[in-house]
């Protein structure tokens, strides 16, 4: 009877284990202005080792591009589109296309005219991760930034 609860018990423990959640990204979150009207908001994603987060800029059919989403607010407007640093660009064969991605760490950044003298910017970021064994379900992050 010992060796069964004993069995068991490591039978649990193992099952824990394997049933850890994945979370490969970490999301980080600063302003900075720019002039009295201007601030630029920094959207960084910190990447364990192995994994890859998927480029906004792709052609459809392939993973799930990071999107960026921000709430409408009286406090700001945007300017332009989020910007991202260029992207490593390659053939996947689980795709059958080239995919653009980042690895380690990548910085998003999204201008906005401020219409008060502070603001608070929320939105969500939808994003997808692979590494060589795996792709994580599509992941969506809600978001506050404040600009002062």
């Amino acid at each position: 009877m010992k060796n069964l609860f004993v069995f068991v018990f490591a039978l649990m423990c193992s099952f824990s284990a394997s049933s850890q959640i994945l979370k490969p990204v970490k999301w980080s979150y600063a302003a900075k202005k720019t002039s009295k009207t201007e601030a630029v908001l920094y959207l960084k994603a910190t990447i364990e080792d192995g994994w890859h987060l998927y480029s906004q800029n792709m052609a459809d059919g392939g993973p799930v591009k990071t999107a960026f989403s921000f709430s409408p607010s009286k406090a700001y407007k945007l300017i332009g589109k989020t910007i991202e640093p260029k992207a490593v660009t390659k053939f996947e064969k689980s795709f059958d296309m080239n995919v653009s991605y980042f690895a380690n760490s990548v910085v998003f950044q999204q201008k906005i005219k401020l219409t008060t003298p502070k603001a608070l910017v929320k939105g969500t970021v939808e994003f997808m991760v692979c590494n060589d064994q795996q792709c994580l379900p599509p992941e969506t992050v809600e978001f506050s930034i404040p600009v002062k």
